[in-house]
């Protein structure tokens, strides 16, 4: 027994070290060989509050501090969405300001989502290190993207700094974007779940696209393709105000695409579960957490949940629904949750979903760019019980993505 208790607590003791000891791209970029592409540059930075290394140290901090030993010079900082420190609401302009040092730091969530040739002048490397949360709608990856194809135009060579896909490298679930449907909140033709890193993404995006960019990325050391997260034991900085704990991430695309459904069902925002619960004033929890129970939908499990948001569409009011919890990241899909979320409330309360589907089509702009196809709602309107019908929209294209996708993802995850 005492022989069995030491060898389990040996094991535990190199699992919790191997994982302690997996390092991001900022980790390693002041390293041999990864430093030797900064140096003799005049450096744009593009980051924001997510981006620290293990020890907790920001880029920001790091790059400034690093200058005049790793032989180049800081020259812009670049703010995403959510601004440089991700204090600012969703959909909120970011403004251009000044370190206290006096560096530029331009919006690329402004008047322009691109950096400008302006912005762009005198740099001769740009290196981006923003914390992705692994849903294609999500904007930091876009604005990697805008970035590249805006770098590609000047021949300025772009470094990205990797960092783990939160959900995990395994996942691919949910609908591909249709052409016709491109736009900032979905930039490239990937599952709305895509399982990649933005490194990798970033070579899909520079090949597939025939973006032509001077790219390279700084892996990960340590991040296999089945971690989420949570355990990489490595620091979470919320990405956005209501992406505030890394599990939220996993729950982010199961409810994403209700919050583009204005009124239909809060989601959380707007109460201390965000993107966490499903739930409106004219539910029944118990029969809505049971009828979705009877699916036994893998890694996931609904728990009849009662709360009152704090602001939003129903703010004060009593909501019912169902508090999600994944149980096992690695067999959860994250869009089939929302589909099958979606058919039960079709299912069990028609009235109101038809509600919300009118709604959709009377302002469709943001709900179809969002999701990347027209298909949902269709299915949505004319089936009674639509949940199969809904797991089949792009199954084919998807399926074939999966292959394409292979030879972007770095062998080492």
């Amino acid at each position: 027994m005492i022989k069995t208790t030491r060898i389990l607590l040996l094991t535990l003791i190199f699992v919790t070290t191997a994982l302690s000891a997996i390092e991001v791209g900022l980790d390693l970029l002041f390293q041999p060989p990864y430093i030797e592409l900064l140096k003799g540059k005049k450096v744009g930075l593009i980051t924001n509050q997510t981006a620290i290394n293990a020890k907790q140290e920001s880029a920001l901090e790091l790059f400034t501090r690093q200058q005049e030993g790793a032989s180049f010079e800081l020259k812009a900082l670049f703010a995403p969405e959510h601004g440089i420190y991700g204090d600012i609401f969703a959909e909120k302009e970011v403004v251009n300001l000044k370190t206290d040092s006096g560096i530029p730091i331009y919006s690329l969530y402004g008047p322009t989502r691109r950096p400008t040739e302006q912005m762009l002048k005198g740099l001769s490397l740009l290196v981006f290190d923003i914390q992705d949360i692994g849903s294609r709608s999500y904007t930091y990856a876009s604005t990697l993207f805008y970035v590249m194809e805006e770098a590609a135009k000047q021949n300025i060579p772009v470094l990205v700094l990797d960092r783990p896909n939160p959900i995990n490298g395994l996942v691919v679930d949910g609908p591909m974007l249709e052409e016709k449907l491109r736009s900032f909140v979905g930039y490239v033709n990937v599952p709305y779940c895509h399982g990649m890193t933005l490194g990798e993404l970033a070579k899909f995006f520079n090949e597939e696209y025939k973006v032509k960019a001077d790219l390279k990325v700084v892996p990960l050391k340590g991040w296999k393709r089945w971690m989420n997260f949570k355990e990489t034991q490595l620091a979470w900085i919320p990405t956005s105000p209501y992406i505030p704990e890394s599990t939220t991430c996993l729950t982010y695309p199961v409810c994403g695409l209700f919050g583009e459904m204005r009124f239909f069902v809060s989601i959380g925002v707007g109460y201390t579960l965000p993107f966490k619960v499903v739930g409106a004033p004219w539910i029944d929890p118990e029969a809505f957490a049971r009828t979705l129970n009877r699916y036994k939908l893998p890694g996931v499990h609904f728990t009849p949940f009662r709360y009152r948001p704090i602001a939003g569409s129903f703010t004060a009011k009593a909501c019912k629904g169902v508090l999600i919890h994944v149980t096992n990241h690695r067999t959860y899909l994250p869009v089939t949750t929302q589909y099958l979320l979606m058919s039960v409330l079709k299912e069990l309360y028609p009235k109101e979903t038809k509600k919300a589907i009118q709604d959709v089509k009377a302002t469709p702009q943001t709900f179809f760019k969002a999701c990347g196809t027209l298909d949902i709602i269709k299915i949505l309107e004319k089936e009674k019980t639509p949940f199969k019908s809904l797991c089949q929209i792009h199954a084919k294209e998807r399926k074939k993505f999966a292959e394409v996708r292979k030879k972007y993802l770095n062998p080492e995850y």
